[in-house]
């Protein structure tokens, strides 16, 4: 995982650094790694290539004067303008470094016309709010050069399509006490591996989804949960007869439409974890037997969906056990008030106020537990934008549950293999029906080998992608 740091949380970081180092060295190492990148994108000859670098008076404009230099001295040509007299129209030029302002910027920017020019940002795009992603006017960069640790706004909001590429460049500053962390495709070696010795029944689930009409929600639940690990499922759809349960891996068990608590509760001294919501409904028998399961049960649970409405978070805040919530935004408002601009501090408040384990899905997927950790899942895809595809998540979640893993890395996990498993299927009319074994044949693959990531594409439907 890679640290994810806010605003202030960089102010800090800088500040700490200056017990060991100097603000100018750190500015060196800055514009150095900036020059580097630039000199990338101009192409194997630099030489007479031209840049124009818009530069403010503060550590940002340093970093883009120190590149500035290196540039010159690599043979470009380079004219370096400062950003409170820039024209509307920026000269003609093979390249332009945004180094106007960073994540302290406050205020109106009209950023200038780069006249068709490839853009390097430092640090963030000016415009761009370094928490929020926020961007009513900002730069629209092809590539970003982000310094010691990610930022919020270059994951959340319009950020991503501001940023283009980002590349994150370690200049002496220690990020490790970051509260939020970005799950990254090797972060799949914290999940356990089975022992030897292993049984279905140490990693098994117990699913309550479905009702007359609506077992596809069910059973693709069940089965993401079976393709995700989970040794045994037992499937069990409120007022469906036994003929018109969904068939697959998992145990069907026919419940009935009203008090069907009863009959969970005796199912849950053999399950390691419990997924209620999908395809439930709405009404008061679905409260009231989540309401029980929650009471009951002493291992952990994941509610989704029709399992969200009505539900009592003084409950949820009483649990020993780990609650995993996963709700989009419609839900999410409706259970805690609206998401507002500031996604991480959203649902960090959500987190602490129902002792919850919160996922809001979205984008880039913010999930937060009780204590203020946070962690983030940006490998989604707009693919994931259809029916059923939140149904598996729940799955894949309860399964990890199942395992042994922490509920927060749980969360964490899924919501990042959901969408890197997503991208290994088809870019256009990708169904929730084919993820299942698209998670499976994901979690199978050995991504260790590669060592951690240093940069990120930028998300489809950034200018980059665009042009």
């Amino acid at each position: 995982m890679r640290p994810v740091v806010t605003v202030t949380e960089m102010r800090a970081v800088d500040q700490d650094a200056l017990a060991t180092t100097t603000h100018e060295e750190l500015v060196a190492r800055a514009g150095r790694r900036l020059a580097a990148h630039a000199k990338v994108m101009l192409g194997p000859n630099p030489n007479g290539r031209r840049v124009v670098v818009v530069a403010g008076k503060g550590s940002n404009g340093a970093d883009g004067r120190v590149a500035a230099r290196w540039l010159r001295s690599w043979g470009s040509r380079v004219l370096v303008l400062n950003a409170a007299d820039a024209p509307e129209r920026l000269p003609e030029a093979d390249l332009v470094v945004d180094a106007a302002y960073g994540t302290g910027f406050a205020g109106a920017y009209h950023p200038p016309d780069p006249g068709g020019a490839a853009v390097l940002a430092c640090d963030v795009p000016t415009g761009v709010d370094g928490d929020t992603g926020v961007a009513d006017q900002a730069v629209h960069a092809h590539e970003t050069v982000t310094f010691g640790a990610e930022k919020p706004g270059l994951l959340l909001g319009e950020g991503p399509g501001h940023a283009g590429r980002v590349h994150v460049e370690p200049i002496g500053l220690d990020c490790s006490r970051a509260k939020a962390w970005l799950v990254e495709d090797g972060d799949v070696a914290l999940l356990p591996s089975r022992p030897r010795e292993a049984h279905k029944w140490q990693s098994a689930v117990l699913v309550v989804a479905g009702s007359p009409g609506m077992v596809g929600a069910a059973q693709l639940c069940a089965t993401s949960a079976m393709r995700s690990g989970a040794g045994y499922v037992l499937l069990a759809s409120p007022g469906c007869a036994a003929a018109d349960l969904p068939v697959g891996a998992h145990v069907g068990r026919s419940f009935p439409a009203q008090g069907w608590e009863a009959d969970a509760v005796a199912l849950l001294e053999r399950v390691q974890a419990v997924a209620m919501g999908p395809g439930l409904g709405i009404s008061p028998a679905t409260s009231e037997g989540v309401r029980a399961v929650l009471g009951a049960y002493g291992g952990p649970v994941v509610l989704d969906a029709d399992a969200l409405a009505g539900l009592d978070l003084d409950l949820l805040a009483r649990r020993r056990a780990a609650t995993v919530l996963t709700p989009h935004e419609g839900e999410f408002t409706r259970l805690f008030g609206p998401v507002g601009t500031d996604r991480l501090a959203a649902v960090a408040a959500a987190a602490a106020r129902s002792g919850a384990v919160v996922l809001l899905k979205g984008p880039t997927t913010v999930i937060a537990d009780p204590s203020g950790a946070v962690r983030l899942a940006a490998a989604g895809t707009p693919t994931l934008a259809s029916a059923g595809t939140g149904d598996v998540l729940t799955g894949l979640v309860a399964a990890l549950l199942a395992r042994g893993v922490p509920a927060l890395d749980a969360a964490g996990l899924a919501a990042h293999a959901h969408g890197a498993a997503a991208r290994l299927g088809p870019a256009w009319g990708l169904l929730a029906n084919d993820l299942p074994a698209l998670v499976s044949r994901w979690l199978s693959t050995d991504h260790t080998a590669s060592g951690p990531t240093t940069q990120r594409r930028a998300s489809a439907g950034s200018r980059r992608e665009a042009e």
